[in-house]
């Protein structure tokens, strides 16, 4: 069963990422209170796949009022292979296009070879024209950038 993530759902979903091979965890994004922030700002699009009363599957998915991104887009190891991973886009996607959205994004890891072997699978594209730049907000950073 694909349903809406919640809150109640963050410890079962937090134990699944710890055991993902290939997937970064980010100790402010990822916490709590990091979760908590992006499904309130994102309600209805993010995701978990429910199989035999626990989770075994989540995909976190937001958007700017432009562009769906998903993240954290994972399937217990035990479960793979049975559409789950599929289920589960293709519902954050229907709930990105009742939101008018029309496009969505993700990022692999290169090393995950798993993620990315599923991605290529069902038919989405790696883009070769672009490069992902990425900058972490702190107060060292911040001021670092200022001074150059």
């Amino acid at each position: 069963m694909i349903r809406i993530m919640t809150m109640k759902d963050y410890d079962e979903v937090y134990a699944l990422w710890k055991k993902i091979r290939g997937f970064g965890i980010r100790s402010i994004d990822d916490s709590r209170e990091g979760v908590e922030r992006f499904l309130k700002r994102n309600p209805t699009t993010s995701v978990v796949a429910v199989e035999d009363g626990r989770i075994v599957g989540s995909i976190l998915c937001g958007h700017d009022g432009r562009r769906g991104c998903f993240y954290h887009v994972c399937v217990d190891a035990a479960y793979r292979r049975q559409g789950i991973g599929k289920a589960m886009v293709v519902a954050s996607m229907e709930a990105l296009k009742e939101e008018q959205i029309n496009k969505v994004c993700l990022i692999a890891f290169t090393r995950n070879d798993v993620g990315n072997a599923f991605w290529n699978t069902i038919g989405w594209t790696r883009r070769l024209d672009l490069n992902y730049y990425d900058f972490t907000l702190n107060e060292e950073n911040i001021t670092a950038f200022n001074e150059q």
